[in-house]
């Protein structure tokens, strides 16, 4: 065995580490989002947009502090990933509004699991035979943890579809991200992404009549800032940080499966905070979605 060889094997689960604790980080996302967004503060868009504010200058000195120098200059793929991620965001948080937390969360999970089948058409990246049972276990894990608790009346066609194209987008944000990954480092990649994600979000804040770009209880109080903050820290710079620095070594098939472990990590956080126990069918399907990224992981064994 070759000392590459070697290296590789020894460090191969860096990677999949790195994108494993970003997908926890993004856990936090929907309790910050729920807890941030009411009528006398911002509206989701408006708090999404804030996030991408907060964690600019952040990750600017990350940059300098680890790169020792300025950030390189994007290019289209991290133009296209920004795009992506930011047109998710805005249709997940119009599909939370229009259907129930749980359909929203479940759909777009579907965005990240099928990441694998677009890195297949666009860049020829076939899965692992064990990815796809492990898709498939995913899918009814997510399915039963998004069942039971927290269900309204909400259920309409048109959020559905929201979700829909949400994670349609999310999907191609992995996959741009990942072939962006190959020309820069993780932290001028998120750097960039984050730039993207704020001027997209700012015309959506703009072009939206009930959307406010400065909270509406200013300058009373400045409260409306905390969850847009929160998730600048824990979400864009820990969470889409690792995230991006992970996939440089993590193909992204098997990332959409890992990052699903998002649910998992909301789910049992609403349990505490919002008094939402959990039904054994959705402890259940918990488990599930550990076995699949379990499955997911088999690829990076095999390879």
């Amino acid at each position: 065995m070759s000392d590459e060889t070697r290296h590789r094997e020894n460090h191969g689960w860096v990677g999949p580490f790195l994108v494993l604790l970003g997908g926890i980080c993004i856990g936090f996302a929907p309790i910050a989002l729920r807890d941030g967004v009411s009528p006398d503060m911002l509206g989701p868009q408006g708090v999404a947009m804030w996030r991408f504010i907060f964690a600019i200058p952040i990750l600017f000195i990350l940059v300098l502090l680890i790169q020792k120098r300025l950030p390189v200059r994007p290019t289209k793929f991290i133009v296209l990933a920004g795009v992506f991620f930011a047109l998710n965001i805005a249709f997940w948080h119009w599909a939370l509004v229009t259907t129930t937390v749980s359909n929203a969360t479940f759909v777009v999970s579907l965005g990240n699991l099928f990441a694998g089948l677009t890195a297949w058409v666009f860049l020829k990246d076939k899965p692992h035979g064990y990815w796809f049972l492990a898709v498939v276990i995913a899918l009814l894990g997510a399915g039963a943890l998004t069942q039971g608790g927290g269900a309204d009346d909400k259920g309409v066609l048109s959020g559905d579809l929201l979700a829909v194209i949400a994670a349609v987008f999310v999907s191609f944000y992995l996959v741009c991200s990942k072939v962006a990954r190959r020309t820069m480092s993780g932290i001028e990649a998120i750097f960039w992404l984050t730039c993207v994600e704020l001027i997209v979000m700012t015309v959506i804040v703009g072009l939206s009549p009930e959307e406010t770009f400065l909270p509406r209880n200013l300058p009373e109080n400045y409260s409306g800032f905390y969850a847009p903050l929160f998730l600048a820290l824990v979400v864009q710079v820990a969470g889409q940080g690792l995230i991006i620095t992970g996939l440089g070594s993590t193909p992204a098939a098997v990332a959409g499966v890992l990052v699903v472990v998002q649910p998992v990590v909301a789910t049992a956080i609403a349990w505490g905070r919002y008094d939402e126990p959990l039904t054994i069918f959705q402890i259940g399907g918990g488990v599930l979605i550990l076995i699949a990224m379990g499955l997911a992981s088999k690829r990076l064994q095999s390879s």
